[in-house]
């Protein structure tokens, strides 16, 4: 994970982004590339393992991905933290019985 965070920093540093990189920004850019990611199932009732444009829908899961570590990362939070944290309370919340 780290070494695809420093990408992305090098990626954003190299643009002079950094400085569009703020959390309403990229809160707004997560859900912006969610709604694309929609988009390729709006009206659609086929299963994703039979869609023509599997590759477009993963470029979109990627786009939201970025930025949901973009986001972390400006928050200085560690991504395998936040994620195991939230992992472990899912697990308490809905607890198999």
């Amino acid at each position: 994970m780290e070494k695809i965070i420093k990408k992305l920093e090098e990626f954003v540093a190299a643009r002079d982004w950094e400085q569009f990189h703020t959390p309403k920004n990229l809160a707004i850019s997560i859900a912006i590339e969610a709604a694309e990611l929609l988009e390729h199932f709006q009206w659609n009732d086929v299963q994703f393992r039979e869609l023509p444009d599997r590759k477009a829908i993963e470029e979109e899961v990627a786009d939201v991905m970025i930025y949901c570590l973009l986001f972390l990362n400006y928050m200085g939070s560690s991504v395998e933290e936040v994620l195991m944290n939230k992992i472990q309370k899912n697990e308490k919340k809905y607890e198999v019985s």
